[in-house]
């Protein structure tokens, strides 16, 4: 069974965001990367790249299948994690602690659209 983290807001589409005052760590959850087993890549926007709620910003590959990465929320990319250019399979090993980009938000407001940990564990059951 997948975990799910406490603390953290969760999108439909297997997304997780972990609040930072204007900015949002984004993740993908401990679901998602056991359903698409062995992660062997990860596209990634650039910093400074505008992402929008709703929309793709990028995409993860494994040996099994692609999947699009939706944004929880919009704003500015102001970090993009590296480590998993390299190491992709970090997600698989840590899917909570191998955040994906951190987003300067521009409407915090779209946080209320997101899902606690309750509701996600649901969602996924």
């Amino acid at each position: 069974m997948a975990t799910v983290k406490e603390g953290l807001l969760y999108s439909e589409s297997h997304e997780w965001v972990k609040v930072e005052g204007d900015i949002a760590v984004v993740g993908v959850s401990d679901f998602a990367q056991k359903e698409m087993g062995n992660i062997t890549y990860v596209d990634m926007p650039d910093v400074d790249d505008e992402v929008t709620a709703g929309e793709d910003f990028g995409a993860l590959e494994s040996v099994k299948a692609a999947s699009d990465l939706i944004a929880p929320v919009s704003g500015t990319v102001v970090e993009v994690n590296e480590a998993l250019e390299d190491e992709p399979e970090l997600i698989n090993g840590d899917a909570y602690g191998s955040w994906i980009i951190k987003v300067k938000m521009s409407d915090t407001a779209e946080l209320d659209t997101l899902m606690d940990a309750a509701a996600y564990a649901k969602m996924t059951e």
